[in-house]
């Protein structure tokens, strides 16, 4: 997957980010298609109002995956912050047999960063700034 690097007035980026994390109690929610679908919907709006790009979402019965690229401005855990305080409040508000959970996701979560920039990309980068200067 070749991705083009993230330009804003003052930064050049390529931050991606891969999420896992679960339902409170490791419960199936994810089981109902509706529930699925609208979590990920859900997880668009969300990005998309953070200027996050979702490359990817994958729903097991009890845990999801996202594969995220952001601007450096927002963390790890700011992200995780917004997905799951929107997406639980919404989804038990739309769907009731999940409404008497006081949350729905774990606290926890797992977050690894990938890219696909290598040390001959960092090092002709390096070299070209000694040029610009």
């Amino acid at each position: 997957m070749k991705q083009e690097y993230r330009r804003t007035k003052t930064i050049v980026s390529l931050i991606n980010y891969h999420f896992v994390f679960c339902p409170r109690y490791r419960r199936k929610i994810f089981s109902n298609p509706k529930v699925e679908q609208r979590f990920k919907e859900i997880v668009h709006e969300v990005c998309t109002e953070q200027k996050i790009e979702v490359l990817a979402i994958k729903c097991e019965k009890d845990h999801t995956h996202l594969f995220l690229n952001a601007l450096p401005q927002i963390s790890p855990s700011q992200i995780m912050a917004k997905i799951k305080g929107v997406s639980s409040r919404k989804i038990r508000q739309e769907f009731k047999h999940l409404n008497h959970m006081p949350s729905l996701w774990t606290r926890s979560f797992f977050v690894s960063t990938t890219g696909n920039v290598s040390s001959e990309t960092i090092k002709k980068y390096v070299e070209e700034q000694k040029k610009r200067g």
